[in-house]
């Protein structure tokens, strides 16, 4: 697995907002609509967060149930208006008839993100989770997110960031025989956090794990050879995971 080249860090204050927000979203159980139930949303971000969800549900060719009902629990959690609702859903069906985005689209929010990063790191993660609503996403439903998140003025890493939020507890990537993780996104996927977590919960997370397939409680358990080597390769992949994170940190 190649390593990702090295990234230009968030600015102070942005980057106290986006992890305060990721946290939130995983506590929400990666139901981004949630979040923005509980943060709210301003009301000029209304038209470009719809129009950018239908350009993204289109990516495919078709617009899916899942992209129906995500809009909707949207527009539930921003408690709109039977008119705005309409409003809402004209911004979608724009979004998805259009092949590309129009230069002034997230105008508003690309100028205003550096003073109140909030609105448009809100949209980014409805924008990613959108684009993930069927697992892990393919190219063009990718593509058309990450065009959105850099058309409101965000950068690169924070998609990535938020994909591998979702990467590490929602859409199982891990397999029962993991190898050696080689570089600090392996070894937080194994773990099941993200490099952003504090290492109080990466060490919490750890030691869940080591727990799991300790010799300890595996000997009150009739397993047999291969399970129990099993075990004992994981052991010893999640020890290798959290001493790559420790150096790190």
């Amino acid at each position: 697995m190649a390593t990702r080249p090295a990234q230009p860090a968030l600015p102070p204050r942005m980057e106290a907002v986006f992890s305060g927000l990721l946290h939130k979203l995983s506590a929400s159980g990666h139901q981004a609509h949630k979040l923005i139930g509980e943060t709210s949303l301003p009301r000029w971000c209304r038209r470009p967060l719809f129009f950018f969800l239908g350009y993204i549900a289109k990516a495919d060719g078709r617009v899916s149930e899942q992209d129906i009902r995500f809009a909707e629990n949207l527009i539930a959690s921003l408690g709109l208006s039977k008119r705005q609702r309409r409003k809402a859903i004209s911004s979608f069906q724009k979004g998805k008839a259009s092949e590309t985005l129009p230069p002034l689209s997230g105008l508003t929010l690309k100028l205003s993100h550096r003073i109140w990063p909030a609105p448009a790191l809100k949209i980014a993660i409805c924008l990613c989770h959108a684009a993930q609503l069927g697992g892990r996403p393919g190219k063009p439903r990718r593509y058309r997110c990450e065009d959105t998140v850099d058309q409101i003025g965000m950068p690169v890493t924070i998609s990535e960031d938020i994909f591998d939020s979702y990467a590490t507890r929602m859409w199982g990537d891990i397999s029962d025989a993991p190898s050696k993780p080689v570089n600090l996104e392996q070894a937080c996927a194994l773990l099941g956090v993200t490099r952003r977590d504090p290492v109080a919960t990466i060490k919490r997370a750890y030691r869940k794990k080591v727990s799991e397939c300790h010799p300890d409680k595996l000997a009150q358990q009739e397993l047999s050879a291969a399970e129990r080597a099993l075990a004992k390769e994981r052991l010893l992949r999640y020890q290798q995971a959290w001493e790559l994170i420790r150096r790190h940190h």
